[in-house]
């Protein structure tokens, strides 16, 4: 007997945009902000424990995939944070009339989508220019 139903559409027919990509980030970096809270905890527990302890969690953190680590770790905070905020302005429906709904041009927010991905990358960047500044004894 043949299917006479309607199918819904397939996630295959829908242009990957920003928004998707940010949503899916926003997710995935929720997720390494949750997992690198261990590295952190880990931190804490070696402090309080002992010296060889510390020198243990300095040597990985200090190592090139604890550095990599630390990286992803400040990015994912960082734009987690910033896309946090953008949702905030979001939810105030500015730029979300009819208008701004018409397919014949890119929404207003597609570029802001594009904008927060640069600016946690940015800042990323900042913050790890910054600490290497200080670490490395420059003024800062």
């Amino acid at each position: 007997m043949p299917n006479s139903r309607p199918t819904s559409p397939h996630l295959g027919i829908y242009r990957w945009r920003v928004n998707m990509l940010q949503s899916t980030l926003h997710r995935l970096t929720g997720l390494f902000l949750c997992l690198g809270t261990l590295l952190v905890t880990w931190g804490l527990i070696a402090a309080a424990s002992s010296g060889a302890a510390w020198h243990l969690f300095a040597a990985f953190c200090g190592s090139w995939i604890g550095l990599v680590l630390l990286f992803l770790w400040t990015w994912s905070l960082l734009f987690h944070l910033c896309n946090g905020i953008q949702h905030l302005l979001r939810d105030t429906g500015v730029n979300f009339g009819p208008a701004n709904r018409n397919r014949t041009h890119d929404p207003v927010y597609w570029s802001a989508g594009w904008a927060i991905v640069a600016i946690s990358v940015v800042l990323t960047v900042l913050v790890w220019v910054l600490l290497l500044l200080q670490v490395g004894g420059g003024a800062a």
